[in-house]
């Protein structure tokens, strides 16, 4: 097992001020909706191509009650499909509407502890952080879904009750860190 210090269940939204490839910019603090799931992604990953379709419709789902926001950190230098240009086209493709913000210099990710795309991060209306991981338990492979643990999250937390699980490890690929910007990882 990784052994990786976690954000804390709990920690306050650490805000962020982030372009999207069309030239706009967003602040995670300016979305008003009861709840805030914030989900590290790309483009090329496996697993975020078999989850975003949930994400899509989940996001349409709770439209007005979840502002759901992307982040792309990935280093696409080295991973191309990652860049700017192929995150406008990956975000028509896939009919997402929801803001997919590029973080740039890793800095955010770093600050969240994130690890994994898809990884997500879903904040309360006191911008608490109230679950932390998956977005399902067969990311890569959506006919295989057996628990939609995000969804199940948001429903419990909009009813004012505990998410039935507060962490579901991300099942994914890792983030394509930059170097000397790689997190200190221990196998153990």
């Amino acid at each position: 097992m990784l052994q990786y210090p976690e954000l804390p269940l709990g920690s306050p939204l650490i805000d962020a001020e982030l372009p999207d490839p069309r030239g706009g910019r967003y602040r995670l603090s300016q979305f008003q909706e009861p709840l805030l799931a914030v989900v590290f992604m790309c483009n090329h990953c496996p697993y975020v191509k078999g989850s975003i379709g949930e994400l899509v419709a989940l996001a349409e789902k709770y439209r007005g009650k979840v502002a759901f926001v992307g982040i792309n950190a990935n280093d696409h230098a080295k991973y191309p499909e990652d860049s700017p240009e192929g995150m406008v086209a990956f975000a028509k493709e896939h009919g997402i509407l929801f803001p997919y913000l590029l973080d740039e210099s890793q800095e955010v990710a770093k600050a969240y502890k994130a690890l994994r795309t898809p990884e997500v991060f879903l904040f309360d209306e006191k911008r608490l952080l109230r679950y932390h991981g998956r977005v399902n338990d067969s990311p890569k492979d959506p006919t295989q879904v057996q628990s939609h643990d995000l969804e199940a999250a948001i429903e419990a937390l909009l009813q004012g009750k505990e998410p039935p699980l507060a962490e579901a490890p991300a099942i994914g690929c890792t983030i394509k860190w930059k170097p000397g910007n790689e997190p200190e990882v221990k196998v153990g």
